[in-house]
C-alpha cells in the first residue's frame, strides 16, 4: 500500500466524499480513537517510560553502543498509524508501541515511512532493522520474518447499511460479490487463496479489488463499486464510527500482530522483554486505552508464535 499522507487522519476523506458524522457511542474506553466525533488522542503515554537495564542488556553490543535503530513504518489509517492534521506528524498505536519499546531499551528510533508491501522485503535486505504496519503473524510470513508480538487484531468485514449480509463465517458467502481490500495484505492472500471455492460449489466467484489508499477503498464501498470491505478488525471498528451508512459486520479471524524483523534477528529477545516490561509497569494498558483497542491486549509477548487458527 502506498505511504500517502492521510492529512487530518482518515476522517478527512470526508468532507470531499463521504460526509462523516459523529455516530459513535458506547463505552469510551472501548471505543476506537476518534469515535463519536472526539478529537484524535494526543495524550503522551510514552515519554515518561524509563529504561529497563535488564531488557537493554539483551540487545547486541553494537546496537547498545550505537543507541539507534532504523524503523520502517506504514502510515495507513487509525488507530494503527496515520498522519495527524499537520500532515507530517505520525500517530497511532503502532507508533506508540514502537516508541515505548525503544524507551525501555534506551534506544532512539530513526523512523522512515514506507509502503506496506515494501517493508517486509526491505527487512531482509538490511535496509531497516525493524518494521511496523499492523503486521499479522502468519505461518507463511514466519518463513522469512521474525515477529515480536504486541497486540492481537485480525481480519473482519464491513458493508453498507443496505447490504443483505449479516455475518461472514465462510468466504463462500461472498460468492458473486465484489470485495475491497488493501494490496499486499493477509486479506488479499486469504481472498485469493479461497477464490476457487465458489466455482467448486457452482456459484459465481467473488471479485477482489485492491486499493493502495484506504480512502479510495471506502469510497468504492460508499459508491457501490464494491459490496464489502475486508480489513483489520480495529481499523474497521474505527472507520464505521466515522461514516454514515456503513456497519461493521463481524470478526472473521484473529491474528497476533508484531514488530517485524529479518529472519534470525538478534533483536527479538530484547523487544520481547521490552513489551513484557511495558505490560508489567502499566504503560501497555495505557497505550491500549488511549487508542480504544483494549480488546486487543495480549497476555504476554511472544517471538514468532504459530499463526492463530
Amino acid at each position: 500500500m502506498p505511504a500517502t499522507r492521510h492529512t487530518a487522519v482518515f476522517t478527512l476523506i470526508t468532507v470531499a466524499a463521504l460526509t462523516l458524522t459523529a455516530c459513535g457511542s458506547g463505552d469510551p474506553a472501548a471505543a476506537p480513537a476518534g469515535a463519536g466525533g472526539s478529537a484524535i488522542p494526543a495524550t503522551d503515554v510514552v515519554s515518561d517510560i524509563p529504561k529497563d537495564d535488564a531488557a537493554a542488556a539483551l540487545l547486541p553490543e553494537d546496537v547498545r553502543k550505537a543507541g539507534t535503530l532504523r524503523i520502517a513504518a506504514y502510515a495507513g489509517a487509525p488507530p494503527s498509524a496515520f498522519y495527524r492534521e499537520d500532515g507530517t506528524t505520525l500517530a497511532g498505536a503502532d507508533i506508540d508501541f514502537a516508541d515505548a519499546a525503544a524507551r525501555v531499551l534506551g534506544l532512539e528510533l530513526k523512523r522512515e515511512v514506507a509502503s506496506f508491501e515494501a517493508i517486509l522485503p526491505a527487512l531482509g535486505s538490511g535496509k531497516y532493522d525493524l518494521g511496523t504496519g499492523n503486521f499479522g503473524v502468519t505461518d507463511d510470513r514466519r518463513k522469512t520474518i521474525d515477529f515480536v508480538t504486541y497486540i492481537n487484531d485480525g481480519q473482519g468485514f464491513a458493508v453498507r447499511e443496505d447490504s443483505d449480509l449479516k455475518e461472514v463465517t465462510d468466504l463462500t458467502q461472498l460468492c458473486g460479490l465484489t470485495v475491497a481490500t488493501a494490496a499486499g495484505t493477509t486479506f488479499e492472500v486469504t481472498l485469493e487463496k479461497n477464490l476457487s471455492r465458489c466455482a467448486a460449489t457452482g456459484r459465481e466467484p467473488y471479485r477482489v479489488k485492491t486499493y493502495g489508499d484506504p480512502s479510495a477503498l471506502w469510497i468504492s464501498l460508499q459508491q457501490g463499486r464494491t459490496d464489502v470491505v475486508m480489513s483489520t478488525i480495529n481499523g474497521l471498528r474505527y472507520a464505521v464510527t466515522q461514516q454514515e451508512n456503513v456497519r461493521f459486520l463481524n470478526e472473521f479471524k484473529r491474528l497476533d500482530v508484531g514488530f517485524a524483523f529479518a529472519k534470525g534477528t538478534p533483536l527479538a529477545p530484547a523487544f520481547q522483554a521490552a513489551v513484557n516490561e511495558l505490560k508489567a509497569d502499566g504503560a501497555y494498558d495505557r497505550i491500549l486505552k488511549k487508542w480504544g483497542i483494549t480488546q486487543s491486549g495480549i497476555a504476554e509477548s511472544q517471538i514468532s508464535p504459530p499463526e492463530l487458527k
